[in-house]
């Protein structure tokens, strides 16, 4: 069962240690720039960040990659909105 669940991952999300040194990379990148922001914004640019990784090491047409990034992008507008 496990096994079968790490295998259509590795379809859609790619070989795990790619994704990993991906979202690594692009978070490194980001570290400087975040001194004036909330929790819920880094939060949501390491999710953003994570999913963009997975979109590069795995499958690109996987629609749940698209509809994650645009849910956490929303994070932080319901934030300044009063509604988190």
């Amino acid at each position: 069962m496990i096994e079968q669940i790490l295998q259509e991952r590795k379809r859609t999300h790619g070989d795990a240690r790619v994704q990993m040194h991906i979202a690594q990379s692009l978070k490194e990148i980001t570290y400087p720039y975040r001194l004036n922001l909330t929790s819920v914004q880094k939060e949501s640019i390491d999710m953003i960040l994570h999913k963009i990784a997975r979109i590069l090491a795995g499958d690109p047409n996987h629609k749940d990659h698209w509809v994650d990034i645009a849910g956490y992008a929303n994070l932080p507008i319901k934030e300044m909105e009063g509604e988190l």
